[in-house]
């Protein structure tokens, strides 16, 4: 029973993800709830893998690592684990070198958009 729970509870989160998500002008889509790691959690962040966790307790070295390992298996971006507790604002976590990468990028398209 826990097991059917902690599924409803991550199908929630990535409803509830992606539907904040789509509030600020994002394409997302779920890759299903019962797709058990055959397709991302979800897709429409360009160059960013999203990894969705909606739990009380997270082990974040775990949770990246998964993201790392599916990112790499999906080809779909940098890893990027998105994440709250009930009553809590939604979290990023991402390796401080993607971050910068991620940065350095949105930096050089505003310099670029000045100049043209």
């Amino acid at each position: 029973m826990a097991g059917r729970s902690s599924q409803r509870r991550g199908a929630a989160g990535e409803r509830e993800l992606a539907a904040l998500l789509r509030e600020y002008g994002y394409p997302i889509e779920r890759g299903g709830s019962l797709s058990f790691g055959e397709v991302p959690d979800l897709t429409g962040l360009p160059g960013v893998h999203i990894e969705c966790k909606r739990v009380e307790r997270l082990n974040v070295p775990e949770a990246m690592k998964q993201a790392v390992r599916d990112a790499e298996k999906f080809h779909d971006g940098v890893p990027a684990l998105f994440h709250r507790r009930s009553r809590e604002p939604w979290l990023v976590t991402m390796c401080l070198h993607d971050w910068i990468a991620l940065y350095d990028r949105q930096k050089a398209a505003e310099t670029n958009k000045r100049k043209g």
